[in-house]
């Protein structure tokens, strides 16, 4: 079946004996067009069901009021937070969103960027998935002047704007913690180190066991995809280490609520036998029983912050590229997961 030919301004001209530049002018509220004309106009355009090309109109004027945003997954609470913060900046500046999914591949990460290229938007965001390796999919927009943002996982060493939480300090934070509490036998529950967020998070954990003291042992490093079955398998390798570990940080809140109830399951009590911290502050720490100790990583604040500083280019208020890196402040938050020790 063929696709219903479009309305056009010439086709209401037409009906109406008026000029398409008439018609033009009243669709987009001319003042020098009088009233009873606009409405007219107005009318036979619902009637008619004329839809007004903004994206051709754009493509004039050389911007398409849209923005990419590439994310690597989107069942973390993080992430839905992320895009809540970005959408309240770009709808209250009148950006479209074009949301690209890279399902944690580089395959389809860049197949998104090229997308986004074509579909000539004016700005993107990104967070990058487990196994890229460059970011040679985003030269494209470098070459044509078109701004590009990363958020939570970058380059850390690579030029452009980045937006960040000190993730070291974060670990670290997270491991001295657990070793404050009595805590000897650490282990750590981390993903694709090839990340920062996870490699830098992994220094934080071992400078906390080196400043106490601790021997790092590689066995107690534990990395995995962060699913469910993920959580499972490794609360369950925990439970057949002989002596068994004392304390657990995972580097994700929803992975750290799996292995707290799989330990639970298998009669180990949290936090006396073992005690857990996780990251991010997702709303599963609250549900979870004992509530879960996390670092709280504000995802609605750095979309916030990712977007504007965007816009703001996008705009002339700006030169985002005079800026390298932005450090968000994150925060250890205690629950009952890992109190061991009586306040």
């Amino acid at each position: 079946m063929s696709r219903e030919k479009d309305i056009t301004i010439y086709d209401i001209a037409k009906k109406l004996g008026l000029s398409a530049a008439t018609v033009s002018r009243a669709l987009k509220d001319h003042p020098g067009i009088n009233k009873l004309t606009k409405k007219k106009i107005s009318d036979l355009a619902v009637q008619l069901g004329y839809q007004s090309n903004t994206f051709a109109s754009n493509l004039r004027k050389q911007n398409t009021h849209t923005i990419g945003v590439i994310f690597h997954e989107l069942r973390s609470q993080f992430m839905i937070a992320a895009l809540a913060g970005i959408e309240n900046i770009t709808t209250e500046a009148n950006y479209d969103l074009i949301i690209g999914h890279s399902s944690e591949t580089y395959k389809k990460e860049a197949a998104n960027a090229l997308n986004f290229f074509h579909k000539r938007v004016d700005g993107v965001i990104a967070s990058l998935a487990f196994d890229t390796e460059n970011l040679a999919h985003f030269d494209p927009f470098i070459k044509k002047g078109i701004p590009v943002i990363f958020f939570d996982r970058v380059f850390e060493e690579s030029e452009g704007v980045k937006v960040i939480i000190n993730n070291r300090k974060a670990g670290y934070e997270a491991t001295a913690h657990l070793v404050e509490q009595g805590c000897k036998r650490i282990v750590h529950v981390t993903a694709s180190l090839k990340r920062n967020v996870y490699a830098e998070r992994l220094k934080g954990y071992q400078q906390a066991l080196s400043e106490n003291g601790i021997k790092f042992k590689e066995k107690y490093v534990l990395v995995n995809d962060l699913t469910e079955a993920a959580g499972i398998l490794a609360a369950n390798k925990i439970i057949a280490m002989k002596p068994m570990p004392d304390g657990i940080f995972v580097t994700n809140d929803f992975c750290a609520a799996v292995i707290i109830q799989t330990l639970k399951d298998a009669g180990v009590k949290i936090p006396q036998d073992i005690a857990v911290v996780g990251f991010n502050n997702d709303v599963i720490c609250k549900i979870i029983e004992p509530k879960l100790s996390t670092i709280n990583y504000p995802g609605n604040e750095i979309g916030e912050i990712v977007a504007r500083n965007l816009i703001n280019h996008l705009q002339g208020k700006i030169n985002m590229n005079l800026t390298n890196t932005i450090i968000i402040k994150s925060e250890l938050i205690v629950r009952e997961s890992s109190k061991r020790k009586k306040a």
